[in-house]
């Protein structure tokens, strides 16, 4: 995927990971199933005791290690699910639909939505976050181009603060979160 704010979330993931196996966006069957027609599919979860055990192995006196194991100790679980195909139209947009419509209003809020057409391709990234007592307690990250299909589940609380001051790091691109005033 092309998109940076897939880029983001995925090396978030590879960064480091996080813990406990409650799963708020089901991966339907449909979806799941899509693995037989692809030519290479990728399946990560990353979640309870996994995520403890990673967590350990960083350390808090290194303040890029801190950051990320700041960051890590709140999630509950990192879900990725990526179908490359060797050609278009191997899925449809009903299997898309199928995932979107699990983040509804109120719970859920569209925070991206990116639909580009480059040499009449065309790419779409909608990101979605579900917001827990005025703070963001999961994002789902959905990138579909013709030829790949990709999913990112982060469930748990997940600090934009902390989240920026790990931009420019691991692959992370800068992002400027400006802290809200009192």
């Amino acid at each position: 995927m092309k998109a940076p704010v897939l880029t983001s979330v995925f090396l978030l993931l590879v960064s480091g990971a996080a813990a406990a196996r409650s799963q708020d966006v089901t991966i339907p069957l449909n979806i799941e199933r899509l693995s037989a027609k692809a030519v290479e599919s990728v399946n990560v979860t990353v979640d309870g005791p996994l995520l403890q055990l990673a967590s350990k192995f960083l350390s808090a006196s290194d303040p890029d290690q801190k950051a990320v194991k700041d960051l890590i100790g709140n999630l509950k679980g990192v879900y990725v699910r990526t179908f490359e195909f060797a050609n278009p139209g191997e899925y449809s947009d009903i299997d898309v639909e199928a995932l979107r419509s699990q983040m509804r209003a109120p719970v859920w809020s569209k925070m991206v939505t990116v639909r580009s057409k480059k040499d009449g391709v065309g790419e779409n990234v909608d990101v979605f976050f579900k917001m827990e007592k005025g703070q963001i307690a999961g994002l789902v990250v959905i990138a579909a181009e013709p030829k790949e299909l990709t999913v990112v589940n982060i469930v748990g609380s997940i600090d934009l603060d902390q989240l920026s001051k790990l931009g420019g790091q691991f692959g992370i691109p800068k992002i400027d979160v400006e802290p809200e005033k009192k």
